[in-house]
């Protein structure tokens, strides 16, 4: 997925987009339209099975590009201030990526993680476990949905059969349509990766394509 650099591109692809909107439980969700054809019918087959799929939150599929980079900054600068502290990164350094431009100091941020100096929550991963750059989220894309029902296997199941795949191993929430099976999803450079009894799909960086 290409990466919006700043709140117009975002604004105009959304208009832009074939999109659809429903109301869960009272929650306004808009999705690229064969996202939410799909979502749908994997509502109605939970029914079915006296389960439900509903939206976690207000915010749970749409978002703007401010949106994400408050939660990129909700990283970045605990982060930085984190490093200075433990004298693993200079002051004026901190300072230097912290007023860069977003792609440059998302660059900056992961040549960090590459010395181990962590950017997620706890300082223990990589910043990209639970955050996207801003620009580069499936949220933006009207391609993401955060579930409620998450935690249900048979839930998971249900959305797997229709195109949703967990994606991001620290965001246990979080839904991509992807639009294929699970088998289709190797050729699209993607990797089944297991954690904690759940299956997620992530970017195999060491596949090689003709």
């Amino acid at each position: 997925m290409a990466i919006f650099p700043n709140v117009a591109a975002v604004a105009r692809w959304q208009t832009n987009v074939r999109s659809e909107k429903a109301e869960f439980a009272g929650i306004s969700v808009r999705l690229q339209t064969a996202a939410m054809q799909s979502l749908m019918k994997a509502r109605a087959e939970a029914v079915q099975a006296h389960l439900s799929i509903s939206p976690r939150s207000a915010d749970a599929a749409q978002r703007n590009y401010v949106e994400t980079l408050e939660l990129w900054k909700s990283r970045v600068n605990p982060g930085l201030r984190h490093w200075v502290g433990r004298g693993l990164l200079g002051a004026p350094e901190a300072e230097r990526i912290r007023n860069l431009p977003v792609r440059e100091q998302a660059a900056e941020i992961l040549r960090l993680e590459g010395r181990r100096l962590y950017f997620s929550k706890d300082f223990s991963k990589s910043i990209l476990s639970s955050v996207a750059i801003p620009g580069a989220s499936q949220h933006l894309a009207l391609l993401a949905l955060d579930v409620k029902e998450y935690d249900n296997p048979a839930v998971r199941s249900i959305l797997e059969r229709h195109g949703w795949f967990q994606t991001v191993q620290s965001d246990l929430p979080h839904f991509t349509y992807l639009g294929v099976s699970k088998q289709e999803l190797p050729s699209l450079g993607l990797k089944m990766a297991r954690n904690g009894g759940r299956v997620f799909w992530v970017p195999d960086f060491d596949c090689h394509t003709n």
